[in-house]
């Protein structure tokens, strides 16, 4: 942790703190202004999840493209300033600037728990701000070019294979092999088949390659403040400082890209849910190794935020997946008055066999006899039950049905309104059906 008598650490500190809350608030309105050129472009032409490009002509699209680049902005210089273990879970922010200007902008819900999600996040990001290292392990461009390229041990398995060839082996050059082979395996074999239907297809893609730009965008960071501090010929000249801007440039190119997909074909929320955990876990990873920021922290300061990463994870999903859940106050007294009454009495309860909560058709153990009355005119009895759902229900009906035969004239066809329910003491609505009165030589 920071000294007391430190104040340019702790200037440089909250600088970056100052920029990583900027940027959040960017990248948040950013996504909204692409998903807003994104929808529009899908009216227009072939979508972007198809591979269309349509969305390059509308201005909306390119205004949300220059947030976003300012906010990446912010990020680059907040990463030089501060260490990644603050500025990463931060980002966290942008999701609940995204919630609340979907719900204003896209008509897009913001329930109960997307309102708790959003206090949830603040409370984690609270907790990264206070527990997270304020001082940097790596300060040079050439610290970083070392580290990056760390010698570990020598690999070698015969002696003939030692004078073939020697695997020099870098921890960070593993991640970042591991990065490269996963992203392809993801863009060329899994993309063509699931990347329509599900959403961690280019997520992934988007948050692994990511992690190398955010430590290609940090180094740059510290190699500029070098130039500007102390010598300027010297960066400019280091192969290794242009080797990171070509990385910048390709991660960010096709994390957009891939991001742009993800976002015209699922949810706005969700996308930026899941991009937020992965991409924080894969940056946090990538920073562990090569910037060793972790070891100036206490036991205690591993727990905060590890709890803080988990509040932030939580309340993210909680206002992006929870988002469309009819979930608020009156909802809530509801439930709870319903599951405080006694109940009504369930309609198949009529018949036990039923286990669909509806009417069955089934025949009685006795047919009943059709009685003749004095006039000639035949009464004819509800003989059998039929199966109606709710929906097909006739509330039209008068107030008091019978439930008493009705007299027909023989071989013609009505409608009856009944209900079977009232001699066996059982409030149920009235329903109706048609019924044909046989001739008086068939019976």
């Amino acid at each position: 942790m920071v000294s007391e008598t430190d104040p340019d650490s702790s200037l440089s500190f909250y600088a970056g703190l100052c920029l990583a809350v900027l940027s959040t608030l960017m990248i948040g309105s950013g996504f909204i202004f692409k998903k807003r050129a994104l929808l529009r472009a899908a009216n227009r032409g072939i979508r972007a999840g198809d591979g269309g490009l349509i969305y390059l002509r509308d201005w909306m699209w390119w205004a949300g493209l220059s947030l976003f680049a300012l906010g990446e902005g912010a990020n680059f210089v907040a990463y030089a300033l501060a260490p990644a273990v603050l500025v990463t879970p931060l980002g966290g922010l942008s999701v609940l600037v995204c919630a609340v200007l979907s719900y204003q902008f896209l008509g897009e819900r913001l329930n109960l728990a997307g309102k708790l999600g959003c206090l949830i996040c603040l409370l984690g990001s609270t907790l990264v701000m206070l527990h997270a290292p304020k001082e940097q392990v790596v300060d040079t461009l050439n610290e970083m070019r070392v580290i990056f390229f760390d010698r570990g041990k020598w690999l070698f398995v015969s002696d003939f294979i030692l004078h073939l060839f020697i695997v020099l082996l870098s921890a960070f050059i593993i991640y970042g092999a591991f990065v490269l082979l996963l992203a392809s395996l993801l863009i060329f074999v899994l993309g063509p088949r699931f990347g329509k239907t599900t959403p961690l297809i280019y997520i992934l893609i988007s948050a692994s390659l990511g992690s190398l730009s955010v430590m290609a965008c940090k180094g740059l960071g510290i190699g500029i403040k070098e130039a500007i501090l102390k010598d300027f010929t010297r960066t400019l000249t280091s192969w290794f400082f242009w080797m990171l801007i070509v990385l910048l440039i390709t991660g960010i190119s096709i994390q957009l890209y891939y991001l742009n997909r993800a976002l015209d074909l699922f949810n706005t929320g969700l996308v930026t849910a899941l991009l937020y955990v992965f991409f924080t876990g894969f940056v946090l990873t990538a920073s562990a190794i090569l910037f060793r920021e972790w070891v100036t922290l206490e036991v205690m300061d591993y727990v905060e935020l590890s709890l803080a990463f988990v509040l932030i994870t939580v309340g993210v999903f909680m206002m992006t997946v929870l988002k469309d859940v009819d979930l608020n106050w009156k909802t809530l007294a509801a439930a709870r008055s319903a599951s405080n009454s006694p109940g009504l009495l369930r309609g198949d309860e009529l018949n036990p066999n039923d286990t669909r909560g509806r009417y069955k058709r089934y025949k009685p153990k006795q047919s009943p006899s059709i009685r003749k009355s004095p006039d000639s005119q035949h009464l004819l009895p509800l003989t059998e039950s039929w199966s109606s759902d709710s929906s097909e229900l006739d509330l039209a009906g008068p107030p008091n049905p019978t439930a008493h035969p009705v007299a027909l004239e023989p071989g013609t066809t009505d409608s009856v309104l009944t209900n079977p329910a009232v001699d066996r003491g059982v409030g149920m609505n009235s329903f109706s059906f048609n019924l044909t009165l046989p001739n008086s030589k068939d019976v």
